[in-house]
């Protein structure tokens, strides 16, 4: 078997939303840090927590669950953030815990089924079965654009 037919394997970052599971490529995962209470913003869109300090950095933070349609729920001290990086733009997501980091092939990635809903529907990039467990894995650019249209 050549190198070509070897199947990429790609590594996600799952973690809990809500009693659900999602996750992330690893390579967009910059670090996890916990809970900080962020700084609010008006006019922000209600999924945005606001700003906290990250190193002398500001960082946005928006509330996962709340960006994806979930239901609310109490933040605690195990709410952990993860620190993302697309298109040169750092965020925080605000999620209820992480979980592993797991190792997939395009193989065992599937499409998320059609569903004419909302815009919200198309975050998920492919879904993922692991000792059934049902996985989101959720395009990031998808994710976190809405936050820089709603702001321009």
């Amino acid at each position: 078997m050549s190198d070509k037919d070897t199947p990429v394997t790609i590594e996600l970052l799952t973690f809990r939303l809500a009693d659900q599971e999602y996750s992330l490529d690893i390579m967009s995962v910059r670090e996890i840090r916990g809970w900080t209470h962020a700084t609010p913003l008006p006019h922000a869109p209600s999924y945005m927590k606001g700003v906290i300090n990250l190193r002398g950095t500001v960082l946005p933070v928006m509330d996962l669950a709340l960006r994806l349609g979930l239901e609310p729920r109490e933040h605690t001290d195990r709410n952990v953030i993860i620190v993302v990086k697309h298109d040169d733009t750092m965020t925080g997501l605000l999620v209820d815990a992480v979980s592993d980091i797991i190792a997939r092939t395009a193989d065992d990635l599937q499409p998320p089924p059609e569903v004419q809903t909302s815009a919200a529907t198309n975050v998920v990039s492919a879904l993922t079965l692991m000792d059934e467990r049902m996985i989101r894995v959720l395009d990031l650019r998808s994710v976190v654009s809405t936050e820089r249209s709603a702001a321009a």
